[in-house]
């Protein structure tokens, strides 16, 4: 049997969701408790991984069993801490957490007031041009490839970016992506560059070279407190 397992955390906890000796992590958690329960080995797979400090309001787990559980929602919420399960549901056997994503939505929040926990912010304090944001980062849509704005060696760094929106509400700004393939930084240094665009410090120009790998330049990369994962579509 196969099982899904929606849940959430607050990443200022763990260091990252992926499994690693000697640091608290998102996924060892998940199996200690989950071997505990079924008294069991049990190993979860995840839709993808967040990097230390970073939140998820829908992250997407799965794992195998022959045992059945009565109250697994439950016995699973009573035994983790600061993780919470939100869902729970038998799943095809050919369901994979990571394999069959559709769709990943992020968003990121920027305090602009520069007053609200870091944890859960980037704080700025300083004037950004959110028109300037906006139009600019109309460039990012489509199927592009991301290498400029991806950490890490991969041997293929495209991919495509559905649709984003920026808006301003109590002082708050909310960047948020929609797309598929999300690699390491990269939605936390496609917003250190807008952040640079609406300091007045790159332009459209820049942005469009650093697509097309015509430079190797690079930007700053934000926070990571500032980044929830926030829905996961199959």
């Amino acid at each position: 049997m196969k099982l899904m397992l929606v849940i959430s955390y607050d990443g200022s906890y763990f260091n990252g969701f992926q499994r690693q000796n000697n640091v608290r992590n998102v996924q060892g958690e998940l199996e200690l408790s989950l071997s505990k329960i079924y008294n069991d080995n049990i190993l979860v797979k995840g839709s993808g991984r967040t990097d230390r400090g970073v939140h998820a309001k829908y992250q997407v787990v799965h794992f195998e069993t022959n045992k059945k559980i009565k109250n697994l929602k439950y016995k699973l919420n009573k035994e983790l801490k600061d993780i919470q399960v939100k869902k729970i549901k038998y799943v095809s056997d050919n369901f994979h957490a990571r394999h069959n994503v559709k769709e990943k939505i992020y968003l990121y929040k920027i305090d602009l007031s520069g007053k609200r926990n870091g944890k859960y912010y980037l704080n700025i304090n300083y004037y950004l041009d959110i028109d300037k944001m906006k139009d600019i980062s109309k460039l990012f849509l489509g199927t592009h490839d991301f290498c400029n704005f991806t950490s890490g060696f991969r041997d293929d760094y495209t991919s495509t970016i559905k649709k984003i929106k920026i808006w301003k509400f109590n002082k708050i700004l909310y960047l948020k992506f929609y797309g598929y393939g999300f690699y390491r930084y990269m939605v936390r240094n496609l917003v250190g560059a807008l952040v640079e665009v609406g300091k007045g410090k790159i332009d459209d120009e820049t942005i469009q070279m650093m697509l097309d790998r015509k430079t190797e330049k690079r930007l700053p990369t934000v926070s990571p407190n500032g980044l929830y994962l926030v829905k996961i579509k199959y």
